[in-house]
């Protein structure tokens, strides 16, 4: 037997704690002297108390625990129960990483406003050029939606292109456009320039197509992680504005250079336009 103070340093709890579980009858002594009231433990109550513990890392609030354990919940149970929560944990940590990204790059933004000049905007035409493609659906155009799709739509084009022994003759593509349902959802499609003599048609894995020219499009060379972007799409709107512009669709990016590190990343912003 162990009194009060010596289970809790077993189990790695307050004494406290035990007193409040012995209160909502969640882990009761093994034996409370009639004389002094001092509570005594058993080393065979520590499985009960790892479950408890346990139960209340997962989320379960007190009663919600007791009656788990009143129903003798088993080790192989209680084990896919910590997995499934441990797998929930870390979906809310990557979610809380990402949305912190989100923040820093706006923070930065709202830092650097005024700091980049829009006369590093180029107006141009951009021709047209055949490219192999695949599309996919992506939320809405924010980045939490958009990343998610565009990374692994690349990667299976440029498996499916290495299959078909297709080569690629220029920077890869992405280009987005809205969905006729109006609820925000954006059309993603990520291409390849593979060239004129690779005709449309055929089973390619992929759509072969001729990407439209930009009569006009005004443009900048965004350098670094795609991630940081804001300020350059947002240069690009002060230059439409300042210059009497309107925006015809959204931009195309014109991935120059991707190294292994994100932050090494050239792209182009290619943003349609027309006179206002």
């Amino acid at each position: 037997m162990f009194n009060i103070g010596d289970f809790a340093k077993h189990g790695r709890v307050s004494v406290r704690m035990l007193r409040h579980y012995d209160a909502i009858g969640l882990l009761r002594p093994a034996r409370v002297d009639p004389v002094s009231g001092y509570r005594c433990y058993e080393a065979a109550q520590l499985a009960r108390l790892n479950r408890v513990i346990a139960l209340k890392d997962l989320g379960f609030t007190l009663l919600q625990v007791r009656a788990v354990l009143d129903e003798e919940v088993g080790a192989a149970e209680l084990r896919g129960m910590l997995r499934l929560r441990r797998a929930e944990l870390a979906a809310a940590m990557a979610a809380d990483a990402e949305r912190l990204t989100r923040v820093e790059a706006r923070l930065r933004t709202i830092e650097s406003e005024g700091t980049m000049s829009t006369h590093d905007v180029v107006v141009k035409r951009v021709p047209s050029v055949r490219v192999a493609e695949l599309t996919a659906v992506a939320a809405s155009y924010e980045p939490e939606d958009v990343g998610p799709v565009v990374g692994p739509l690349f990667a299976e084009l440029c498996g499916r292109l290495a299959a078909a022994g297709a080569a690629e003759t220029g920077p890869a593509v992405a280009c987005y456009e809205d969905l006729p349902d109006g609820d925000g959802a954006v059309l993603v499609r990520v291409a390849v320039p593979v060239g004129a003599s690779v005709e449309p048609g055929g089973e390619h894995g992929f759509a072969v197509v001729d990407l439209p020219e930009i009569e006009e499009a005004v443009t900048v060379v965004h350098r670094g992680s795609m991630d940081d972007t804001l300020g350059s799409f947002q240069a690009l709107a002060r230059f439409i504005d300042e210059n009497g512009y309107r925006s015809a669709g959204y931009a195309r990016e014109l991935y120059l250079e991707c190294p292994d590190d994100p932050a090494g990343w050239v792209t182009e912003l290619q943003e349609p336009v027309g006179r206002a």
